[in-house]
């Protein structure tokens, strides 16, 4: 019987072998944590990430999404839109049934969560508490539905190695229709963090 050769996505196999190596959801949010925040308007594919070890929030939930990939994974980006604030991307993944999400941020809160949650809307609302801006609103507002990283295989062919910015992704997410996570009477009630959880938000630097 002739073996299926592998999939490597055009990574080299040192490139695919360092994705194989973080083995488990855990091991790519490990992997996030000791990258650099990358504060720059750029836009790296993967293989510009795992070569520089640096990362902004897209580019490490870009880079988390293709790791997962690699590991037999759907790769699903999901938009989370702020008011007064900058949005973020997170990588969602189940487990047993339970959705649980990897992230890249500076903000403490905004981080990984454990597959724990039975639907889209509850992961989500577990990042509401720790989304605020600078004046201490919180400034979580709406989502996107799961967007499959592969549906950019065909459009643009080795995106994942592509050394030249990924901004079709971002612009694909701010298209997409979100949906609203509060209605405007809680909106209106809501109050402003305190110092002591604004502080410990910022332990570990600026940018989402």
């Amino acid at each position: 019987m002739t073996s299926v050769p592998e999939q490597t996505f055009g990574f080299t196999p040192r490139e695919f072998q360092n994705l194989r190596a973080l083995r488990t959801p855990g091991g790519i949010q490990r992997a996030l944590e000791a990258m650099p925040y990358h504060l720059a308007d750029t836009a790296w594919s993967p293989r510009r990430v795992l070569r520089s070890g640096t990362a902004h929030c897209l580019e490490g939930a870009v880079f988390a999404a293709t790791a997962l990939r690699v590991l037999g994974y759907p790769p699903l980006l999901l938009d989370l839109e702020a008011v007064q604030d900058t949005d973020h991307v997170v990588v969602v993944y189940r487990r047993g049934g339970h959705w649980g999400a990897i992230a890249k941020s500076n903000f403490s809160g905004l981080r990984e969560r454990a597959p724990a949650y039975r639907t889209l809307r509850e992961l989500v609302m577990s990042y509401f508490d720790g989304y605020f801006n600078l004046r201490g609103e919180r400034t979580l507002r709406s989502y996107s539905r799961p967007v499959s990283l592969a549906r950019f295989d065909r459009a643009h062919p080795g995106w994942m190695v592509s050394e030249r910015d990924l901004w079709f992704i971002p612009e694909h997410l701010l298209a997409i229709r979100h949906r609203r996570l509060l209605p405007a009477t809680v909106v209106r009630a809501l109050t402003r963090v305190d110092r002591r959880t604004l502080q410990a938000g910022l332990m570990g630097g600026r940018g989402r």
